[in-house]
């Protein structure tokens, strides 16, 4: 019997979050053929190059995450809602509902609870309670009910505060290799002036592969409530 193929949707508070600090492992379940989608809930346009229009910079990130997305065989969802105007409110957490339900994943990613961005922390409080929603069927929507029954929160060095590696999950070179060509698409990873941001997670996913004991790793959080060990003796 064929081994299950996972869903795995990973969400961002803008493109480039989730594919920065899980590309790693979201190129690795790509090669195993596992299915990969990334939701941008904005594009991040705020972050643009001196002299480039916002409008024009905003097609271009949503490009970016396109290309990402497509060279680990996978898709790309980005919301059209203005960089740093994200909202907490029912309107979000329902747009992001209907996602997890007609994408259906059996892992949702995210961001950690605590960030230096508030674009971040919102995303966080949002896919918390719309994976949720999209688990009660009595929420009526177009789709139906569905629970996706992991979540992580990856690390990032914007959310670092209390932070702590709970999960690691390795990775070899082909997928290494995969995710640096894949997120290299992102123009703020290899161009930003305020921070070397591939350097600083290439260097992270080695120092965390060699924690592991292995070649490359990158780690996660876990909702406190699941945080428990089971074991039938010490």
């Amino acid at each position: 019997m064929s081994e299950q193929k996972l869903t795995i949707l990973a969400i961002g508070g803008h493109v480039g979050d989730a594919e920065l600090t899980a590309g790693g492992v979201l190129a690795s379940h790509s090669l195993k053929g596992d299915r990969i989608v990334t939701l941008a809930l904005t594009a991040g346009e705020r972050g643009v190059p001196a002299g480039q229009d916002m409008a024009e910079y905003r097609e271009q990130k949503v490009n970016e995450a396109k290309q990402f997305a497509e060279m680990l065989g996978g898709e790309s969802i980005v919301f059209d809602i203005p960089d740093g105007e994200l909202q907490n409110n029912e309107e979000m957490r329902m747009r992001v509902c209907d996602v997890i339900r007609d994408v259906r994943p059996n892992i949702i990613i995210t961001h950690f609870k605590n960030s230096m961005h508030k674009d971040h922390m919102t995303t966080h409080l949002i896919v918390n309670d719309a994976r949720f929603f999209a688990g009660l069927a009595s929420f009526k929507r177009e789709k139906p009910a569905f629970f996706a029954s992991k979540l992580y929160y990856a690390e990032n060095w914007e959310d670092a505060v209390d932070y702590k590696p709970y999960v690691y999950v390795d990775f070899n070179q082909e997928a290494y290799d995969l995710w640096v060509a894949a997120v290299s698409k992102h123009w703020f990873v290899t161009n930003s002036k305020s921070f070397p941001f591939l350097e600083y997670y290439k260097h992270l996913v080695r120092v965390r592969g060699i924690e592991a004991r292995k070649e490359y790793a990158e780690t996660f959080m876990v909702p406190e409530e699941t945080m428990r060990v089971l074991r039938p003796e010490l």
